[in-house]
């Protein structure tokens, strides 16, 4: 559907959208707007979530006062952009963004320097944020909690420098990426086309009639730097739930799409024609796949039908960007409910094809199975506010490819850590056929692999020294994951959830009995002739 050309103005009193339920710095902002003569509107996912009764984690403004006059309300602001500008107002750690009226629909994310082609999620700031800052030693440990993956993806996003040890895509990771990925991050000058391996296999950029607006040869829109009205803003929104604006004049909500109708019967729905949409941004499919797993909203059927034939077009849009968008499908609270989705929608294999390959081949089998458990634990720890790290999502991820890898080798490979190293080195590069994955997520998984010989039969009191790992704590999660589906030792799991829990001297106590009662240490004979030891040391797959 196309949006109406006045939209249908929804009074106070017929809806639910209370100011209490308001950010008050957001509040703030919308006030200042609002004395000083412009409009301002909250839009986007949090007057959505508003109406769903959901606590929303962003709240969004937009405005007919340009970037210039937003600043000169706020001393607390600053313009980030570098062509399209948005004007973030900080509040200590929280940010209002601040978006003026935009014609039409919205840039690529690989294109546009701003997370815009997904307004919900807003933006981090341009500064260094100690929240996300660790000590360099100790970069290959950072955990995530659930706002530090919003934080992680609108930084990835944007292309800017990060702080030191700040998870994204940049440096030496951009430059393993290929080509496409580190020139997403820095557009040409408004006007000028790019090069086109920017743009993804076989396009070629065109220009519109107003020279504002470029596509590339799939129909896919690469800028867009018009300032507008509203009624030409709710263009550039993806589905009618996410298309609403809250008026803080008169607490009404504008609703040009039926938005507030879709959201009642919680139904997902493109705004125009689905198959140009999904040609504009073919990310919007993962979006709507997003929102079908977070929501439970059911996507409408004209929505739902080109996703089949479109879904190839992903494969044109920079691999940072879908690392970027698997981070808010499986590190946001629904990782479990989205890759039923995917699986569903036959998205999976658009931004894993082996992880997609390995589970259609072996359906309902303990792979499936520990991955499934493995997401609901993820799930858990979001929703309880606990850190979560994408390195151990990878891991469990790629564990059928990984396992899959060991096990085509010669049996009495299986065990070697250099096997298992080669396995997870492989498993990475072909995840990376469609996405990038950052350098310290790569290690960090094949330490995670590596640590499992270890964990299994540990060496007497030097095993003690895994304690200090600083892959430990996800190498000893991965271990407790895989003796519950039989594929690890349960004895050993509780052995070392038992040896965290007490003193030192104990721990000692604890290493020598385990050795005494495992007896002599298999090993290699002293001719340097390899020799199978007993059981197997890598993942297995069944």
């Amino acid at each position: 559907m196309a949006p109406a050309a006045k939209p249908r103005v929804i009074p106070r009193a017929e809806h639910t959208i209370s100011r209490s339920h308001i950010s008050p710095n957001a509040l703030r902002v919308l006030y200042r707007l609002k004395d000083a003569g412009f409009h301002g509107f909250l839009v986007g996912g949090c007057v959505r979530d508003l109406l769903l009764g959901m606590e929303p984690k962003d709240f969004d403004v937009a405005t007919d006062a340009l970037p210039d006059q937003v600043k000169r309300l706020f001393r607390n602001c600053r313009l980030v952009g570098r062509r399209f500008r948005l004007a973030h107002v900080f509040f200590g750690q929280d940010i209002i963004e601040v978006a003026t009226f935009r014609a039409a629909s919205a840039p690529s994310q690989g294109e546009e320097p701003l997370a815009d082609a997904d307004p919900e999620d807003g933006e981090a700031p341009e500064i260094d944020d100690p929240e996300l800052t660790v000590d360099p030693a100790d970069e290959d440990t950072v955990e995530l909690t659930a706002a530090d993956v919003r934080e992680v993806v609108r930084h990835s996003s944007t292309g800017r420098g990060e702080p030191a040890g700040q998870v994204m895509v940049a440096g030496e990771e951009a430059a393993a990426a290929g080509e496409e990925a580190a020139a997403a991050s820095v557009p040409p000058p408004a006007g000028v086309a790019a090069p086109a391996r920017t743009f993804g296999r076989d396009a070629r950029p065109s220009l519109d009639d107003d020279s504002e607006r470029m596509f590339d040869s799939t129909g896919r829109i690469l800028r867009d730097n018009v300032y507008g009205t509203i009624d030409e803003d709710v263009w550039r929104r993806d589905f009618t739930a996410n298309s609403l604006y809250y008026n803080i004049a008169d607490f009404s909500i504008w609703d040009y799409v039926a938005g507030v109708e879709d959201i009642a019967a919680r139904r997902l729905r493109l705004i125009g024609d689905p198959e140009t949409r999904f040609r504009e941004d073919p990310v919007r499919m993962l979006r709507a796949a997003r929102f079908e797993a977070k929501l439970g909203f059911q996507i409408d059927p004209a929505t739902a039908e080109p996703m089949g034939r479109l879904r190839e077009l992903l494969g044109g849009v920079p691999p940072a960007r879908l690392f970027d968008e698997m981070l808010k499908l499986f590190l946001s609270g629904h990782g479990a409910k989205s890759i039923e989705v995917l699986r569903r929608r036959g998205l999976l294999g658009q931004l894993l094809p082996n992880v997609d390959a390995y589970l259609t081949a072996h359906s309902g089998g303990l792979v499936e199975r520990l991955l499934m458990k493995g997401l609901v634990n993820t799930d858990e720890r979001v929703i309880a506010g606990r850190p979560v790290t994408p390195t151990f999502l990878l891991a469990l991820l790629l564990y059928g490819p990984i396992a899959q890898i060991i096990e085509s080798m010669p049996p009495e490979k299986w065990h070697e850590l250099s096997a298992i190293g080669d396995a997870c080195d492989r498993a990475v590069r072909q995840a990376q056929a469609h996405l990038t994955i950052p350098r310290r997520f790569s290690l960090g998984v094949g330490e995670m692999f590596s640590l499992q010989p270890r964990l299994e039969h540990p060496n007497g009191r030097r095993a003690l020294r895994l304690l200090t790992h600083p892959r430990f704590r996800a190498g000893y999660d991965l271990l407790l994951l895989r003796a519950e589906f039989g594929l690890a030792s349960p004895e050993m799991a509780r052995w070392w959830t038992q040896v965290q829990t007490v003193p030192h001297e104990e721990q000692g106590r604890m290493a020598d009995a385990l050795a005494q009662s495992a007896g002599p240490r298999p090993g290699r004979p002293r001719s340097g002739r390899r020799r199978r030891r007993g059981g197997r040391r890598g993942p297995r797959a069944s």
